[in-house]
C-alpha cells in the first residue's frame, strides 16, 4: 500500500529531472489523513478528529518564466500545462490537472501573485480509498507555489483556500476537514477540529508510547451509490436541524437527544440525527480519553461510531462491515469504518504485536467472503504538509 517517504520524494525529484532536466529548487510533501472518529459530523458543524498518515504526495517544484505552469504526473506519466486562461474561471482544466489548476485558480482569486512553475508529482496515498489523496495533491502544490512565489498566507487560512479550489474549481463538495488535517497535523497528535469555527487543537494521541498502533484496512470495495447518497444524508440532517429549530445538529446534545427525537415525526431522520448527536459526544469523549492518556480506553467508541454508521446512518456495505467484524474477533481494542461510506477503508486499534494476526484475520474473512483481497497498512501519526529540502 505504500513506500517510504524517502522513496516518494526521490521518485518526485527524479520525475523532475526527467521531464525538465535539472533539479527541482525544493520538494514539499502533503500527507494523506485518516478520520479517527466523528463521521458525517462536519457538515453538521459539529467535531472530528483526523490524523496525518505516513503516506505522502510530493511536489519536487522550480520557477519558470511567465504565467505559465506545468505539471507531470507519475500515476499517469502525463504532463499538462495551463496558463491564466485556463484559471479565469472554474472547470476549464479537468482530470487529475483540475486540483492544480484549482490551487492557482484560488490562489489568484484571493489576490496573490502566483509564480508560473514547474512540478513533478509522485505519491504513494492511494487513490478512491477514502485517504484524501486529491486534498494531500492540493496541499502540495500549494506549500511548493507559497515558497516559490514568496507568497504570504498563515497555516490557519491555507485549508480554506484549498478547499475552495477543490468545491469550486474541481467541483466536488467536500468539507474542511480534509484540508485542515493534511496542512495541520501534527507528529503524535490528532486535530481536534471543531467544524463551526475551525478552531483546532493538537490532542496528543502517542501510540507508539502505548505500545499500539492503527491499522488501515483498504476495504477495495467499489464506491455504491457514494454520491447520491450521501447528498441524501446530508439533506436528512439539514431537515431534521430544521425541524428541530436549529441552526445545526451540532445545537442538540446527547442529553437533549430523547426530547428531539421524539418532536421528529419521521423515522429515518430520526436515525439520522442520532447518529450525528452521539457521533459528535463520542468525539469529545475520545479527546478527553486521549488528554487523559488513556489511548487504550478509545477502542470501544470506536466500535460504536462504526455501529451507529452501519445502523442509524446506513452507509456501511459488507465488505466494511466484515472488515470491522474480523478485526474485532481477532483482538483490535476497537475498530470503525472511516470516511464517507458506502466503501472506503476501515481503522482498527490494535497492540504493535498484534497488527500483522488482525490483518490476516481480515485478509482470511474476506477470502472466505469471496471479496477482493484489502490492502492493509499500520500507521502512525504523522506530521501535516512541509518543505523537505
Amino acid at each position: 500500500m505504500s513506500h517510504p517517504i524517502g522513496d516518494v520524494a526521490e521518485r518526485a525529484a527524479a520525475g523532475f529531472t526527467a521531464q525538465y532536466g535539472g533539479r527541482a529548487a525544493g520538494r514539499w510533501a502533503a500527507p494523506g489523513r485518516v478520520n479517527l472518529i466523528g463521521e458525517h459530523t462536519d457538515y453538521n458543524d459539529g467535531f472530528v478528529l483526523p490524523f496525518a498518515l505516513p503516506l505522502r504526495t510530493v511536489a519536487a517544484a522550480d520557477r519558470q518564466d511567465g504565467e505559465r505552469w506545468t505539471v507531470w504526473s507519475e500515476l499517469s506519466d502525463e504532463t499538462i500545462t495551463f496558463g491564466p486562461d485556463d484559471v479565469a474561471e472554474p472547470g476549464r482544466v479537468t482530470g487529475w490537472g483540475a486540483y492544480v489548476a484549482g490551487v492557482v485558480w484560488a490562489l489568484r482569486e484571493a489576490g496573490h501573485l502566483v509564480p508560473g512553475a514547474r512540478l513533478a508529482i509522485a505519491s504513494d496515498v492511494p487513490l478512491g480509498s477514502g485517504l484524501s489523496s486529491s486534498a494531500a495533491l492540493e496541499s502540495a502544490v500549494l506549500a511548493a507555489l507559497l515558497d516559490l512565489g514568496g507568497l504570504e498566507l498563515p497555516a490557519e487560512r491555507q485549508p480554506r483556500l484549498a478547499q475552495r479550489a477543490e468545491n469550486v474549481y474541481v467541483g466536488a463538495p467536500t468539507g474542511i476537514m480534509d484540508q485542515s488535517a493534511v496542512i495541520r497535523c501534527r507528529g503524535g497528535h490528532a486535530l481536534f477540529l471543531d467544524c463551526r469555527d475551525e478552531s483546532v487543537e493538537h490532542i496528543p494521541f502517542d501510540l507508539d508510547a502505548a505500545g499500539l498502533a492503527v491499522l488501515v484496512i483498504d476495504s477495495r470495495a467499489p464506491h455504491r451509490h457514494a454520491d447520491g447518497e450521501y447528498a441524501a444524508r446530508r439533506r436528512s440532517c439539514e431537515a431534521g436541524a430544521k425541524a428541530l429549530g436549529v441552526a445545526a445538529l451540532r445545537d442538540v446534545t446527547v442529553d437533549q437527544l430523547d426530547a428531539a427525537l421524539a418532536g421528529l415525526d419521521d423515522e429515518e431522520t430520526r436515525r439520522r440525527v442520532r447518529h450525528v448527536v452521539t457521533e459528535d459526544q463520542r468525539v469529545l469523549d475520545t479527546v478527553a480519553l486521549l488528554r487523559a492518556g488513556r489511548v487504550r480506553d478509545i477502542g470501544p467508541l470506536l466500535t460504536a461510531s462504526h455501529v451507529s454508521m452501519r445502523d442509524d446512518f446506513e452507509i456501511t456495505v459488507p465488505e466494511i462491515d466484515t472488515a470491522v467484524e474480523a478485526a474485532l474477533a481477532a483482538g483490535a481494542l476497537g475498530a470503525r469504518m472511516t470516511g464517507g461510506g458506502f466503501g472506503g477503508c476501515v481503522l482498527a486499534l490494535v497492540d504493535t504485536d498484534r497488527a500483522d494476526a488482525v490483518a490476516a484475520a481480515v485478509t482470511t474473512a474476506y477470502a472466505e467472503q469471496g471479496f477482493t483481497t484489502p490492502n492493509t497498512l499500520t500507521v502512525l501519526p504523522s506530521p501535516g504538509a512541509t518543505r523537505l529540502d
